[in-house]
């Protein structure tokens, strides 16, 4: 059964009480990744004798020449729990899953669900644990989140502002062109890898500013953007999902002061919890970046069938994933962006 079974009221009620927080099972963002990259979403989904709703995951399905045909919940999503309000609806998305997946022949189905008992039991899923999670719990009050933060990390914050960074809240489209080309060098110089096309970021604007759904934090020295982060929110949780600076203004910490000023914001503005997203283990320096901001570190175990494939499951510490990012760092800005931009999709 498919999502158009039910009544958009129905679902949206469902969705609020299953998973208020969870920004990418917002029918707009399903939207958005489809209308970007062209994907097919399959809204799988179980029901009681009341046909009333009682499950739901949403998978997309990848067809690419470069990484084959494969399907996924959900691309270029941290974390996508499996909705169900008890466990033979939570068994049966499963199987509707591993069914598609045999009937459409992929080279392999993932899920991006979090910890899930029910997940963790089944002999034909194979679990990866590449990646944690860290949340940083907020308060009404910024100075009791302030107080949970390292010294370190104040220490750069209040640097960052004595030497004369400005941090401000972006109210213009086309302030989404000043934080893309600090997207596109911090990806492509920094982490060695493509960047999501300048379409993606006006289509996020386009979509979920005008909702409140979303916060584009920009840093500034001198009258030059130097570093931004985008917030996108859901219930009472905000989701710190793209982070970007300038490399030769990290002396400043504009990455720090942005980030403190975005918490801030979440504080005096009802948010309960700063998502930071997701970390690979081999990360190390990334972890303690995290852990000194007082965020907590939770498991973000990802599922597959039949095997582990995909992007997602490689691990950065692997002799590919190193050579891939080296590679990748030494092409020019000019030609990352397009590339990249094209990649991009193939990679979900």
């Amino acid at each position: 059964m498919t999502q158009t079974s039910f009544s958009a009221c129905s679902f949206n009620a469902f969705i609020e009480r299953q998973a208020k927080d969870c920004f990418y099972y917002c029918q707009a963002w399903l939207d958005l990744i489809t209308k970007v990259y062209g994907y097919s979403v399959i809204p799988l989904t179980t029901t009681n004798r009341n046909n009333q709703l009682t499950g739901f995951l949403p998978l997309c399905f990848i067809r690419s020449p470069l990484t084959g045909r494969h399907l996924v919940s959900l691309p270029f999503s941290d974390q996508c729990p499996l909705l169900a309000v008890d466990e033979p609806s939570a068994k049966d998305l499963i199987d509707q899953a591993i069914s598609l997946a045999q009937q459409w022949r992929v080279r392999y189905l993932e899920l991006r669900t979090g910890v899930t008992d029910v997940l963790a039991k089944r002999s034909d899923l194979a679990e990866r644990n590449l990646y944690v999670r860290w949340v940083i719990p907020l308060a009404t009050d910024p100075d009791i989140v302030w107080s949970n933060i390292g010294r370190t990390t104040r220490q750069q914050v209040s640097r960052s502002r004595k030497l004369g960074v400005q941090i401000r809240i972006a109210h213009q489209r086309e302030d989404m062109l000043n934080y893309y080309r600090l997207h596109l060098q911090t990806r492509a110089k920094k982490h060695g890898m493509p960047a999501q096309p300048l379409r993606f970021f006006y289509e996020l604007w386009d979509t979920f500013a005008a909702r409140g759904m979303m916060r584009l934090f920009l840093a500034e020295y001198q009258e030059s953007v130097i570093a931004g982060t985008i917030l996108l929110t859901s219930g009472k949780t905000a989701h710190d999902s793209y982070g970007a600076a300038n490399i030769d203004y990290l002396n400043l910490s504009p990455n720090h002061l942005v980030m403190w000023e975005a918490i801030k914001w979440c504080c005096m503005n009802g948010y309960q919890t700063y998502d930071i997203g997701r970390t690979a283990t081999a990360n190390h320096g990334l972890m303690l970046f995290k852990r000194r901001w007082g965020a907590i570190k939770e498991p973000l175990p990802y599922y597959y069938y039949p095997c582990i494939k995909g992007l997602a499951a490689t691990s950065e510490s692997s002799r590919k994933y190193r050579l891939l990012t080296t590679c990748w760092k030494q092409l020019p800005l000019e030609i990352a962006g397009p590339l990249g931009g094209y990649l991009y999709k193939h990679l979900g």
